[in-house]
């Protein structure tokens, strides 16, 4: 440790941080990243959420339109309209004969849906890196504290100087690993656990006005609107 062969420690934390040795250096590196790219997605995810609860108002308003009709999907724009395309490219499919009203629902409800999955599945991307930062990254600080405990023990030794201001510094710079390790993963996990709610919530709310939707779209009303042409 440079705090042992040159006696003059320097207690402040970047002191303690470039005096490390160069495989904790590289665990606090990782770490920074780490909670940097974290930091990123969390607020990305922030906007999109917002951005999707927006979307999943206005496809509440659609589904309970008081005069009980359904928009063209060409007058709607992003998740409204990717649902309603899809319920009008499922409505001019083939009707399998004599296809009842029940099905003919299942169909619509069915194509909505997916069309809805894909959107949400649009807004998981960087959640398993949140997932994955929240469980490892305490792991990785500890390995980190304990790799510069046992150098840190190391050097002590070859010293021959067990003195608190000697023993002091390099626990402490070894421990940093560890700080950081837990400020890279607590915000990874509270942010995981709520993105992942709110995400299903929408998806919740979501499903309730494609069944909506679906009740509202006549049975057979392709067949009409191309005798009305």
């Amino acid at each position: 440790m440079e705090h042992i062969a040159t006696g003059s420690p320097d207690f402040t934390v970047y002191g303690l941080v470039m005096a490390a040795d160069p495989v904790v250096k590289g665990v606090m590196i990782m770490l920074v990243l780490a909670s940097v790219a974290c930091w990123a997605i969390i607020f990305e995810k922030i906007i999109r959420v917002a951005a999707l609860n927006r979307q999943i108002k206005r496809l509440a308003r659609v589904a309970h339109q008081p005069d009980g009709t359904v928009p063209p999907a060409h007058s709607q724009r992003g998740l409204v309209a990717d649902v309603l395309n899809a319920a009008e490219a499922e409505e001019e499919a083939s009707t399998f004969g004599n296809e009842s009203l029940t099905e003919f629902r299942g169909r619509l409800e069915h194509a909505m849906r997916a069309a809805l999955r894909v959107d949400l599945q649009k807004l998981e991307t960087g959640l398993p890196f949140l997932a994955t930062t929240g469980s490892a990254a305490p792991f990785i600080g500890l390995f980190g504290t304990v790799w510069g405990i046992v150098n840190s023990f190391t050097a002590i030794a070859n010293a021959k100087d067990t003195s608190l201001a000697v023993v002091a510094p390099g626990i402490a710079e070894a421990l940093i690993a560890t700080a950081l390790g837990l400020a890279a993963a607590i915000p990874a996990v509270v942010a995981y656990n709520m993105i992942a709610v709110s995400l299903g919530r929408a998806s919740n709310r979501a499903n309730s006005s494609v069944m909506e939707i679906a009740r509202r779209i006549p049975h057979g009303r392709p067949a009409v609107r191309k005798a009305a042409e």
